[in-house]
């Protein structure tokens, strides 16, 4: 799984060959919870803490061109690009 942040324990990853998903997403891990987040932070499978939720919508909000740009890449199958974490 391509790593593209980390913060507060809280990894973020996007795929690039789930052919089944169309919605713009990437993957946030922590603990034992993981969750399919839409680019604009919202949760839209799986399930995170309330305090990760927040954190990760916020961290999404504050990257939202960088994250459409290592979607398309993703989608092309290029290696994606590093995303500074929340600090």
């Amino acid at each position: 799984m391509p790593r593209i942040s980390e913060f507060f324990g809280i990894v973020i990853a996007m795929y690039w060959d789930e052919g089944s998903h169309q919605e713009p997403h990437f993957h946030a891990e922590h603990g034992d919870c993981a969750a399919s987040v839409a680019l604009d932070g919202s949760v839209v499978a799986g399930s995170l803490s309330a305090r990760d939720a927040r954190l990760v919508r916020q961290w999404a909000l504050l990257h939202q061109a960088e994250l459409s740009r290592n979607w398309e890449l993703a989608r092309a199958a290029k290696p994606l690009e590093s995303i500074e974490p929340l600090a």
